[in-house]
């Protein structure tokens, strides 16, 4: 069982490691000096291992909301590791260390891990799973002990790992914060203020989404229902917060019952957030009362195994009706108003993207332009703008070999020098208050090479067809994955990451439960969805494309529905000219020019009208303008 988070990454170019009841500053830079400092740090673990007669820790890369993005806090894997992607699994022994992620870090955590833990690539055939791996370390082990913070892992997988270590003797241990003792430094939770989403963007009430909470309670006839996600809290409540990098949620838990609601956080509430909850009868105790309050709870909780933490779970399970939140479902389906919000971010964040891009190739020609310079000059783009509140990731910049490394994160130590060639991958996104952004366009910063361009095509190709074809509503995103990547394939290039994802509206960029993957999704899409299109493909060594539009799922004007059907289809949110430079014209066939010349005319029409600069508008004219062969 690998205790393997969601998908797209959060990077620091420092991080903490504390030990010897001290706090270190080590940068990624000083390599040698960060080896001999994780070996320090290692037998200090074991030592206490040894001490509370632990044989196997194990630092999932979660924390007690199921979170895609930590608070440093929470961040015990990167603390124990030095790697700094998001999904991973760290295990250690008392003679061995190993790392588990996916292929999105295969590239980045051969670089950053130390020697003294294996890598083990996530979803390879030969590669064993973390319990499989720690089945042959204790075979014959009567009376060893596997442990794990049973805060951090959720109950369904702390629960199948347990049954899977007993067939050999060995127990699985769900109390021990080992970090507690050897990170003293360790960062605190966070209370930052909460406040309340202003009322112009307020498409549904507190009371409203209570209500339909409460309905599926009763239809499952449930009494109480946890909820300890963050993203769900924050939208069922109209609250938002900075308690998570780059994800507006606030640290919290909440036990909504028949009959009333109550908020356990510890930020400060501002005035917005105080009538919100008021108007809604929801009362607000500490952070810390939580696990006492539901442990009163004596009728139905309805309380997800695989999303709520072991440790909560464990309080009442005696009394847990297992099902997923309801909220998961209703916040994926956006109302008009988080919509219409989109579509304002998307007209924000275009005339961004228009401005960077007119600027791009005239500095890189200039010289002393760089992965990071070029990745903060975007960024201060969209700062300029008074409705962006953050970026919603770190932005990915990676130039040619770079940009093959999926979730590449530049450091100064690894920063590329720009040149006027090849091609550089530019995936990056905002948090207006009006909505979230993510996009990704592949630019040539000059001459490109024949296989860039083929391989660029037939990603444009993949991008194109998700966004032209029609499907049933209630169609998963497994179902149309190979819409787009079977154009991949047909050039005889695969990738590993998923298709598309869901994005939180004023919440994290990366949101469940559709995807658009290979791996079996079932959740189902439906209109008001909105999804990403983000086909690719990646050349170790050499470079990297991916071009990537936000979608809104909408009912499908394309052919006139079978009585009593209902189809829909995948319509562009993103308003950003797609480079053309780079694209081999051959390979597209009339339609895909049809769509690309109609999707270029459509954002010209959209940002024009917004942009000030003579030069901007010029730009955008020529690079919009429709391709006749």
């Amino acid at each position: 069982m690998c205790f393997l988070r969601k998908f797209f990454s959060v990077h620091a170019h420092n991080w903490v490691l504390s030990f010897n009841f001290q706090l270190l500053l080590v940068p990624l830079r000083h390599k040698d000096t960060y080896m001999e400092n994780n070996r320090e740090l290692l037998e200090l673990l074991r030592r206490e291992m040894r001490a509370e007669k632990i044989d196997a820790i194990i630092f999932p890369s979660s924390d007690p909301h199921n979170s895609e993005y930590l608070p440093g806090h929470w961040q015990t894997r990167r603390w124990i590791t030095g790697f700094t992607g998001s999904a991973g699994t760290a295990v250690v022994t008392s003679d061995d260390a190993a790392l588990w992620t996916d292929s999105r870090y295969f590239i980045q955590a051969k670089e950053q891990l130390p020697p003294s833990f294996v890598l083990m690539k996530e979803g390879l055939p030969e590669t064993p799973t973390v319990t499989e791996w720690l089945l042959r370390k204790m075979s014959v082990a009567n009376g060893r002990v596997v442990a794990v913070d049973g805060m951090v892992v959720n109950y369904a997988e702390a629960v199948q790992m347990g049954k899977e270590l007993r067939k050999i003797g060995v127990t699985l241990r769900t109390d021990c914060d080992i970090a507690k003792k050897l990170w003293t430094d360790r960062p605190a939770v966070p209370s930052n203020p909460i406040y309340g989403v202003e009322r112009e963007w307020i498409g549904e009430s507190v009371g409203s989404k209570l209500h339909r909470i409460r309905e599926v309670m009763r239809q499952q006839h449930c009494d109480a229902h946890i909820l300890t996600d963050l993203m769900s809290i924050a939208w069922t409540l109209n609250l938002r917060g900075s308690d998570v990098s780059m994800t507006p949620v606030f640290i919290s838990n909440m036990l909504i019952t028949l009959d009333d609601a109550t908020l356990f956080a510890d930020g400060t509430l501002n005035a917005d957030a105080k009538a919100l909850l008021y108007e809604a009868g929801v009362k607000v105790k500490p952070y810390g009362d939580f696990m006492s309050a539901i442990a009163k709870s004596d009728g139905r909780v309805l309380t997800d195994p695989h999303t709520t933490n072991y440790a909560v779970y464990n309080k009442v399970k005696e009394h847990a009706v297992d099902a997923p939140s309801p909220v998961i479902a209703f916040k994926a389906v956006k109302n008009e108003r988080e919509l219409e919000g989109f579509r304002q971010a998307m007209l924000y964040d275009g005339v961004a993207m228009v401005r960077f891009l007119r600027w791009l190739k005239p500095a890189v020609e200039a010289g002393g332009q760089t992965e990071i310079s070029v990745s903060d000059k975007l960024e201060q783009l969209r700062r300029e703008c008074p409705h962006c509140l953050d970026l919603s990731f770190n932005t990915i910049s990676g130039y040619n070999a770079h940009g093959a490394i999926v979730h590449y994160s530049a450091t100064p130590e690894t920063d590329a020098p720009l040149k006027p060639e090849g091609l550089l991958l530019v995936d990056s996104g905002a948090q207006y208050d009006c909505g979230t952004t993510d996009i990704t366009r592949t630019m040539a910063l000059g001459p490109v090479t024949d296989e860039m361009k083929r391989a660029y095509t037939y990603v444009l190709k993949a991008n194109i067809a998700l966004a032209t074809k029609q499907f049933p509503d209630g169609t998963n995103g497994t179902q149309i994955d190979a819409l787009a990547r079977a154009e991949v394939w047909q050039g005889g290039y695969n990738y590993l990451h998923g298709t598309g994802h869901g994005v939180g509206w004023r919440l994290c960029v990366h949101e469940g439960p559709h995807a658009i993957r290979m791996d079996w999704r079932p959740a189902p899409l439906h209109a008001g969805m909105v999804v990403t299109d983000e086909p690719g493909i990646y050349i170790e060594g050499r470079f990297g494309i991916r071009t990537e539009n936000m979608m809104e799922v909408v009912a499908s004007p394309l052919s006139p529905p079978v009585e009593g059907e209902s189809w829909l289809r995948l319509y562009p949110l993103t308003l950003c000219p797609i480079d053309t430079a780079p694209i081999e014209w051959s390979l597209l066939t009339r339609e895909e020019v049809e769509w690309l010349n109609d999707y270029h005319r459509r954002v010209r029409e959209a940002l024009m009208p917004l942009l000030t600069d003579d030069a901007d508008k010029e730009w955008l004219e020529r690079k919009t303008k429709d391709f006749t062969s």
